[in-house]
Formats: structure tokens, sequence, C-alpha cells
């Protein structure tokens, strides 16, 4: 299924296919054809729908310039399996399109290190994508299913839910700051924030077990706050957040008021921690969940019936919050 494309083809072009065809080492029962022509082709159970997902990771906005390959490879894929993981569906496959300044075969290679470490956790199978010259950018296609009517959504979240998420915020941006100068980081900070950043920790598995609690769930990407708003515009409700109850990293602990305190964990982006809702009658089944998880579950506030989003501080004090994160196109 990779594509050739004649008037840019490289002259090592093939080569980058097959070295990359040669790297997989997964075969899918559902994924009937694979690479070698034109298109693949997908046998999905009965029982079950199809997910899928597209993520594009561009040099110089997604990542540095000089992110080592294996950690592109890796998180090109990781971001992906985040956006199944919103969803509760088990990742099955993956089209890669890949576009090159140049053929290097040692650039390939790390990258193929890097992506397939990770595919072969998730136990997902490279089934086709598109090879071209161009700058550097990844784009890949994931597919996924989860059992019929189970997919979970932004837009069912209702007044009275508790908002969980999971793990830390804020490790990234902080990565972020540190690899740009404009936050001083000393070499083991730099170190435990910049591989939160480059290998994030999809949470498929946790999504998987939340399909029957939670009423709503989104990936954390663009930020706490931008991210959550989605779940309260589809929802058509508002929030109160506790500021006493973000969680936060024992590393950002110590760099929180450098950093400017709440700033990055509510407003960075590429945390990727699931953002989800739960109702009351449903919290026991999910304190049995989360005991079987080494990732902590944070309630960071409530879901209301009336618009807006709210901050209850520290000190109790409540304040409007104007909710914002990454945003490609804002100036």
């Amino acid at each position: 299924m990779f594509v050739t494309h004649l008037l840019f083809m490289m002259p090592s072009e093939f080569k980058i296919i097959q070295q990359l065809a040669n790297s997989q080492s997964i075969r899918r029962d559902e994924v009937v054809l694979g690479i070698g022509d034109d298109a693949a082709v997908l046998n999905i159970p009965e029982d079950h729908e199809l997910v899928v997902s597209t993520d594009t990771l561009n040099a110089g906005v997604h990542f540095p310039d000089n992110t080592f390959a294996r950690d592109i490879g890796y998180k090109s894929l990781a971001v992906n399996l985040s956006d199944l993981a919103a969803m509760g569906a088990d990742p099955i496959a993956v089209n890669l399109s890949l576009s090159l300044p140049d053929p290097d075969s040692h650039w390939i290679q790390d990258f193929t290190d890097g992506f397939f470490s990770l595919a072969r956790i998730y136990n997902v199978q490279l089934m086709g994508g598109d090879t071209t010259r161009g700058p550097l950018s990844i784009s890949v296609t994931i597919f996924g299913m989860v059992p019929k009517g189970q997919a979970m959504r932004r837009s069912t979240a209702t007044a009275g839910d508790s908002i969980f998420v999971t793990g830390t915020l804020g490790d990234a941006g902080a990565a972020l700051l540190g690899l740009i100068g404009e936050l001083k980081l000393n070499s083991k900070q730099q170190q435990f924030f910049s591989e939160r950043l480059n290998c994030p920790q999809p949470r498929v598995a946790i999504s998987k077990a939340l399909r029957e609690v939670a009423s709503s769930c989104i990936d954390i990407s663009d930020g706490l706050l931008a991210d959550l708003a989605h779940i309260l515009d589809q929802s058509k409700c508002g929030a109160v957040l506790y500021e006493d109850q973000l969680p936060i990293s024992n590393t950002f602990s110590d760099i929180f008021d450098l950093a400017g305190g709440w700033q990055l964990p509510l407003n960075a982006g590429d945390d990727y921690e699931l953002c989800f809702t739960v109702a009351e009658s449903n919290m026991q089944q999910l304190e049995t969940i989360q005991s079987s998880f080494y990732v902590p579950f944070s309630c960071i506030g409530m879901v209301e019936s009336r618009a807006g989003l709210t901050m209850q501080r520290t000190d109790g004090s409540m304040h409007t919050i104007d909710p914002h994160g990454y945003d490609h196109f804002k100036k």
C-alpha cells in the first residue's frame, strides 16, 4: 500500500519502503491484506465497531528539530494510541506516511526502532502508508475496534459527574521551556521532563477498563483546560475545578514557582493523559479499577449544569477561567 510519487521520487525510496517492511514483525488476524498492494484490507468482528484517528507531527512544531529519531518514531505512534485510548478502543493497525528531506538510512532505522518498540507493546501492525520527499513530517492513521455501543465520547458528561485525570500534568510543557531556554533546569530535571515529552505513555489499558464507568473521556494533548472545554462544550455543561487537587509530579513541584505556578499544568499540551468524568453511581467501581493500575487517578473537579468553567483556589475563593491551550493557527 506504500504509494510512490514519481515526480518527487528519491533514488532509494523503494529501499526505505523495504526497510520499513522488514522492521515489521507483527501480524494481526484482523489485517487481511497489508503492505504490498494499493490498499489494505481489515476484517472487523461483527460485534465491534471500527475506530479511526489520524495525527501529523511536523519538525519544529510538534518536536524540536534536534529531537532524536527514535523519540520521534515512538511519539508519532504514541499520540495516535492516546487518541484511541480516549475512545476506549483496542488498537489494531496503522498506516505511516513519511515526508523526508533526505533518505538517511541511519535516521530511518532509529525512527523505526522507536516506532516498532511501541508497536510491539500494543500489538499494532503496520499495514501501509506513503513516502515522499519534503520537510520532515510524519502522519499516522491508526485503526482500532471497540465493542458496539461502548466507545467513550466527549458529549456525554452530565451535571454531578466527578472529573478525573490520570497521571500528572505540566511535565511535557516544562521540558519544552527547558529546551528553548525559558526555564532553567538542572540535567536531572531536564531528563525527567524530556522523557515525559518525548515518550508519553498511552493509557490504552486504563481506557478499556473505564468503558463501563466513564460518562465521557478525552486525551490531554492541547492542555487540560482546552481539552476539558471540549467535553463541557459538547456535553452542554460547565464545571468547577479544585486547584489543590490538580496532580503534579514531585519534580514539577520542585520548580513550581519558577515555572509560573499552575500555568503549565492547566494550559501546556503534550501530557497525553486521560481526562474523564464519572457519575456518583460508578465511583465504587472506579475505585476497584484504580487499584489495578500504578497510575494515579485524581479527582480534580465536578461537572455543573450551568455553563462556564470556574476554579476553586486553595484559599477557597472562586475565579472564572478562560480555557485555552495550544492552537496551531493562533498567532
